[in-house]
């Protein structure tokens, strides 16, 4: 990913993402460390927002959603557990 710097509301707004991201159970820093390294980016399927998704520490798999607030800089809007996804099927070579 090509942002370095991420914006989090106030720590006691009650309607803000660091209030949000702690209700599913996640911190900043964790929420972070996805940012950084992804397994995977795209899109969120609900909001069409920018995602991506990665593990925590601790092994949980989740989607964080987000806006480019500009070049360097991004507003988290929410991050979740989702389930991981499953390897594609190889095919089978035929003899």
């Amino acid at each position: 990913m090509k942002y370095s710097s991420f914006f989090w509301d106030e720590d006691d707004d009650p309607d803000g993402n660091v209030q949000h991201v702690a209700e599913h159970d996640l911190t900043i820093e964790a929420v972070e460390e996805v940012l950084v390294a992804p397994v995977s980016e795209g899109r969120s399927n609900s909001s069409a927002f920018p995602a991506v998704w990665g593990y925590v520490p601790g092994g949980r798999f989740i989607i964080v959603v987000f806006e480019a607030i500009d070049d360097d800089t991004l507003r988290v809007i929410t991050a979740y557990e989702v389930p991981e996804p499953r390897a594609k099927p190889r095919k089978k070579k035929r003899k």
